[in-house]
C-alpha cells in the first residue's frame, strides 16, 4: 500500500467529490490542492495545450508534482461527438467560448452550446473519455477510461457536473449522469473507471 499521501492535482469540486471516497476505500490517503497551500495561478490555464488527453494529463501531473513533491494524480476528461468529428474533444472545458470562471456558469455556458450544435441531428452517439496520469515515487504513466452513451435533446438532471446533464451512458437506464445518484454514476462513469485503474496500482506502491 502506498504510505504517503497523494495530491489531486484539480480545482474541481466535483472532481474531488468523486475520488476521494473511491481513494479512502483503498487505504489512500489524499490531500487537494487547497490542502497543500497551492494558490490558483494563471499559468495553470496554459498547462493542457496538447492534443490528446494523455498529455495534457501528464503536464498537469508533472507540474503539480514539480511544486509539490509530492505523488500527483491528475486527468484530462472530456466527451466526444461522433456527429461534431470527436469534439469537443480535449476542449471540452472551454468549448462555449464563454468568458467566465464560475465553474456551474462555465458548465452550463458549454451544455447549451452542444445542444445548439446538436440541434435536428440523428446520429447522437457520443462518448466519454477520462485519461488519468500519475507522477511521481518513480511513476510517469496514464491510465484511460471510457463510456459510450449518446446526447440527449435537452438537460436533464441536476446532480454531477460538466456535460452529465446531456449524456445517458448506454450501460444505464435511460437517465443522463446528472439524473442518477453518486454510486451508480461511480460505477458507470469513464472517470471511475480510469481512476479505478490507478488507484489499484497506487495501492500497490511501497
Amino acid at each position: 500500500m502506498l504510505r504517503q499521501p497523494v495530491l489531486i492535482a484539480s480545482r474541481s469540486a466535483g472532481k474531488l467529490r468523486e475520488l476521494r471516497p473511491m481513494c479512502l476505500d483503498a487505504g489512500i490517503v489524499i490531500v487537494s490542492l487547497d490542502d497543500a497551500g497551492i494558490p490558483e495561478a494563471a499559468a495553470e490555464d496554459a498547462i493542457e495545450a496538447y492534443a490528446t488527453f494523455e498529455d495534457n494529463a501528464l503536464a498537469k501531473a508533472r507540474y503539480f508534482h514539480d511544486l509539490s513533491g509530492l505523488v500527483t494524480v491528475a486527468d484530462d476528461s472530456g466527451l466526444e461527438v461522433a456527429a461534431l468529428g470527436g469534439a469537443p474533444g480535449v476542449f471540452s472545458k472551454r468549448w462555449s467560448g464563454a468568458d467566465v470562471r464560475d465553474t456551474p456558469a462555465l458548465d452550463a455556458a458549454n451544455n447549451a452550446h452542444l445542444l445548439q450544435r446538436m440541434a435536428g441531428v440523428s446520429d447522437r452517439t457520443a462518448r466519454f473519455v477520462c485519461v488519468a496520469a500519475v507522477v511521481g515515487d518513480g511513476r510517469a504513466r496514464t491510465v484511460r477510461g471510457e463510456v459510450a452513451g449518446t446526447v440527449a435533446t435537452r438537460v436533464r438532471g441536476t446532480g454531477g457536473f460538466g456535460y452529465d446533464p446531456c449524456f445517458i451512458p448506454i450501460e444505464g437506464d435511460g437517465r443522463t449522469f446528472a439524473e442518477q445518484s453518486p454510486q451508480v454514476k461511480a460505477a458507470l462513469s469513464h472517470r471511475a473507471r480510469a481512476f479505478a485503474a490507478l488507484v489499484r496500482e497506487l495501492s500497490q506502491g511501497a
